[in-house]
């Protein structure tokens, strides 16, 4: 029997085999790490809910198509039995020359050695937005209806 912290070391190295798999560019690398009946959600933006490791490497493979250099960096992990909490960055520049810079948050339950369902909290880097006094006014005194 395995012990916690054998399996959180264990839940860490798979992270770190996502990331490997990441900056090597590696889609099929990247699906490997996830169970057949992965479940990925994006809470702020539901609709790109989706399931199954063949559209983790369908979006990897565009990633990858759309940012050629795409490098991630794994700022910060914990693990709490099941459970890894990972904080990512990405960079890169996208083919039109623009930059790709993404930061935030995904949250992994992991099943059987593999990522079994992820909660995405990752956005893109906002270099020119408002500040704290604007964004609230913006965002709850006259909300966007979606």
């Amino acid at each position: 029997m395995r012990t916690d912290a054998a399996a959180g070391e264990a839940a860490l190295r798979l992270v770190d085999r996502l990331r490997e798999a990441t900056n090597n560019h590696d889609p099929d690398g990247v699906a490997a790490c996830f169970t057949t009946d992965y479940r990925s959600e994006t809470p702020a933006h539901p609709t790109r809910a989706f399931t199954g490791p063949d559209q983790v490497r369908r979006n990897q493979e565009k990633i990858f198509t759309f940012v050629p250099d795409l490098t991630v960096e794994l700022l910060r992990a914990t693990v709490d039995g099941n459970t890894v909490w990972t904080e990512w960055e990405h960079r890169g520049v996208r083919k039109d020359g623009s930059s790709h810079h993404m930061r935030g948050v995904i949250i992994f339950g992991i099943r059987d050695g593999l990522f079994h369902w992820a909660r995405l909290y990752l956005e893109l880097v906002e270099k020119n937005g408002s500040n704290i006094d604007t964004a609230i006014h913006r965002d709850v005194a006259e909300p966007r209806h979606g």
